[in-house]
């Protein structure tokens, strides 16, 4: 009987153990979207001077929901026929990623007596990534990590050449423009400021140049860092190609390419 418990609580507790796994997930994910958008409207002095008794009982319940989920977890976790030491293997699985997130999610309430850990509680958002063990999402997430790993080269070579614009662009911006604004352009480090949001073409921060050398510089920067910018996206869309290409090399004639089902069945 306690056996059959437990066996049943992991179950439930681990996605795709059915109809009863799927509605703990739901049931989670609401949880965690009511708590969160407590933590946040709490925020607002307004709501939460009205509001303050229905908020706190929202995290109180959410909280307690939280613990016993954590607490079920390394309960379930012994009933696996590998586990030789329960202790030892409980103390694996409570040092595992997820479980790691969890534990944080439910700290900053049992620390805010001491410390003021409120933002913390955002993490619970990362409890979602429980769903992506759906197997129709893992597989898109393999298919990615792939693609990154083979192209990590040309990630890196990316990177690098990167940096040494922004060096190189920098220093040159530093020269044309210390005169003119030393509170802008007073340094390189400072000048790399500049560098960073003209290469990426984001544009913010309030500090241009005002000298005729500098206003070409930055004309030439800003299109350089168009093309600079974009080839990680580039390496990344080729990378999805010659894996989708790899897929259809390795896919038998016979079957189809969406359901893998046999043509001849197709045909009946």
């Amino acid at each position: 009987m306690y056996r059959r418990v437990r066996r049943q609580t992991r179950r439930l507790l681990e996605s795709g153990g059915g109809r009863g796994s799927q509605l703990v997930d739901v049931c989670i994910m609401s949880l965690i979207l009511l708590s969160v958008g407590a933590v946040i409207v709490g925020s607002v002095d307004a709501v939460r001077a009205e509001h303050g008794q229905l908020l706190s009982w929202i995290e109180q319940i959410s909280v307690t929901v939280f613990t016993l989920e954590y607490v079920a977890r390394l309960w379930a976790a012994g009933d696996r026929e590998t586990v030789q030491r329960p202790v030892v293997d409980r103390l694996g699985v409570a040092t595992q990623p997820y479980m790691l997130v969890d534990l944080v999610a439910i700290l900053p309430f049992f620390l805010g007596v001491v410390l003021d850990l409120r933002f913390l509680r955002a993490l619970r958002l990362f409890r979602f990534l429980r769903v992506l063990k759906l197997a129709r999402y893992s597989t898109a997430l393999r298919r990615f990590g792939r693609v990154v790993r083979e192209k990590r080269a040309e990630f890196t070579l990316t990177a690098v050449a990167a940096v040494i614009v922004l060096t190189v662009v920098s220093s040159a911006m530093y020269y044309a423009e210390r005169g003119a604004q030393p509170e802008a352009f007073g340094s390189i480090p400072q000048a790399m400021w500049w560098g960073v949001v003209t290469l990426t073409t984001v544009g913010y921060g309030g500090v241009t140049p005002v000298t005729p050398l500098g206003r070409a510089l930055n004309a030439a920067v800003a299109v350089l860092g168009i093309g600079l910018f974009s080839l990680p996206a580039s390496v990344l869309a080729s990378g999805f190609i010659e894996s989708g290409d790899d897929e259809e090399s390795t896919t038998t004639p016979d079957c189809c390419p969406h359901c893998g089902r046999a043509l001849d069945d197709h045909s009946e």
